[in-house]
């Protein structure tokens, strides 16, 4: 994994895809968080006892609500606050809300180093979990995983006229896997994972290599995706949830505006007005 991503990154093309890969390029979402995270989290704080009722919360805050696709750590900090509110006490929990809200780097690298200094207990079980988050997912079955029909020939077609760079939250060594697996990774100049920092970050560091702001757009399925564009001065088409092939099949017609100059104003308004409907 690289601690410098950005480091040997160079502009080629005059227009830029972000593209998400997990539950928007990947479909892969549902079952990592219902086969992996959630029962990951329910082992590592001994939740057996309110399994069912946990496991629905985890995947409503992670899949269908707009929290859909935060960072792993707000996931669980979100989870285990309600868990220990509602269901059961949850040994040292501040913690993690405190680490999270104040932490630059969402990551196993900076939980593991936080818990240590801090000697939280809460903090090595989030670590120790993310940790067997990640053992989970690279012990799923090949078949369970998989890109949504057509991305392999929208992302090929997007590559001929766009610089292409995959902005995740997650592990980027299961990124990277998954994509050149996929034989995706050709088409792609860029990947960005968790330890390059947030996603409006990413953009940030992105636009320094000199695009115009109307040549870049953000592909992905979530509200803090939605809103790290908006942020970053950008356009956002939402991969909506359930409905991944039909809006994957309209990136052409996204792509063609964007280059005819129009694509801001009542497209973009309504795309996103489809997004919040769909996930509300």
């Amino acid at each position: 994994m690289s601690s410098t991503p950005f480091l040997n990154y160079k502009k080629k093309r005059e227009y830029l895809v972000c593209v998400d890969s997990d539950g928007c390029a990947i479909d892969s979402m549902d079952v990592k968080h219902m086969k992996c995270f959630g029962p990951c989290m329910i082992e590592q704080w001994n939740l057996q006892k309110h399994q069912d009722e946990i496991l629905e919360k985890w995947n409503e805050i992670n899949l269908y609500k707009m929290t859909r696709g935060i960072n792993r750590f707000l996931g669980l900090a979100l989870c285990l606050k309600e868990v220990n509110q509602k269901i059961c006490p949850i040994e040292d929990i501040v913690s993690l809300e405190e680490w999270v809200e104040k932490t630059d780097e969402l990551s196993n690298t900076s939980i593991e180093k936080a818990a240590r200094e801090i000697g939280s207990i809460c903090l090595e079980k989030a670590y120790q979990w993310s940790k067997a988050v990640n053992a989970a997912i690279q012990n799923l079955p090949e078949e369970e995983i998989r890109p949504f029909q057509g991305v392999k020939e929208q992302l090929k077609a997007l590559h001929e006229s766009c610089d292409v760079v995959v902005v995740s939250s997650a592990n980027e060594e299961a990124v990277r896997e998954e994509w050149k697996r996929f034989g995706l990774i050709e088409f792609v100049d860029l990947i960005l994972a968790q330890n390059a920092g947030s996603k409006r970050t990413c953009i940030e560091k992105m636009l320094s290599y000199g695009y115009d702001k109307e040549h870049v757009v953000m592909i992905r399925d979530a509200l803090g995706d939605m809103e790290a564009a908006q942020q970053n001065g950008i356009f956002y088409y939402p991969i909506l949830v359930k409905k991944e092939v039909i809006s994957w099949g309209h990136i052409p017609e996204a792509l063609q505006r964007i280059k005819d100059g129009d694509f801001a104003g009542e497209y973009q308004e309504i795309l996103k007005k489809e997004f919040v409907e769909n996930l509300s």
